[in-house]
């Protein structure tokens, strides 16, 4: 199993999409750093996976009819802990900035709503910090993972799945991605889509695998990597 991919960070130990919880996942040896990025009303891209701010922002509403101003004045961290207090929605600019040392790939997922324009937007920021081969871009809409392969055709693909049909392999196919990343127990009951993908060239990573119990079945099945929101213990399991 070659890659460990902190999930929207290492959201175990600070908020989620931010630029805390990047930073942790270089420092605790991240393959992958895997994050959401949704528009906002103005057409600027940030960091965020809910459709709407409530959750992990001081703010309420949809993200899409916000602007970027108002979004990015938010507290991003204290609903997590009162030490990550005034973080901020990063924008991804200023994400792809910190990842741009040498360092992890990215796994940046597009959340609908989106256009072909503001995917172009969106690689356009990866392509100008020249990341473009370190980025795999993903959404669990087909019909976004279709806009960038309009859009940007030369940047690698990721489709991501609710579940792990059949035709998971086709639609992945169909598509030319190169990592197909289903739930964990869709992995671990359909063992034989995990190889079937691999003899087509493509990669499984399950999301999101937090049971420290179920890593060893993973590995059996085939998988190339975790996404997982505990990436200190993903490293040290696999180091030993």
């Amino acid at each position: 199993m070659r890659h460990r991919v902190a999930h929207r960070g290492y959201s175990a130990v600070a908020p989620e999409n931010t630029l805390p919880a990047f930073a942790a996942a270089v420092r605790a040896g991240a393959t992958h750093v895997e994050f959401d990025v949704r528009t906002t009303l103005d057409g600027v891209p940030v960091v965020i996976h809910d459709r709407t701010l409530d959750r992990t922002t001081s703010g309420s509403g949809h993200v899409w009819d916000a602007v970027s101003a108002d979004v990015l004045s938010l507290d991003a961290g204290s609903w997590f802990s009162p030490a990550y207090a005034g973080v901020r929605v990063p924008t991804l600019a200023a994400t792809l900035d910190l990842l741009t040392p040498p360092g992890p790939s990215l796994l940046l997922e597009i959340k609908p709503p989106a256009t072909l324009d503001q995917v172009k937007a969106i690689v356009e920021l990866v392509a100008e910090r020249d990341l473009l081969a370190r980025t795999i871009v993903q959404s669990f809409d087909p019909e976004v993972v279709a806009l960038v392969r309009t859009g940007a055709p030369d940047v690698r693909r990721g489709l991501l799945r609710l579940s792990f049909e059949a035709d998971s392999v086709e639609l992945a196919r169909e598509l030319g991605v190169v990592c197909c990343n289903p739930p964990v127990d869709d992995v671990l009951a359909a063992p034989e889509r995990v190889a079937e993908l691999a003899g087509h060239g493509i990669e499984v990573m399950p999301w999101t695998a937090n049971d420290l119990t179920r890593w060893p079945a993973l590995a059996v099945a085939g998988v190339a990597g975790l996404i997982t929101d505990r990436l200190g213990e993903l490293t040290g399991w696999s180091a030993s």
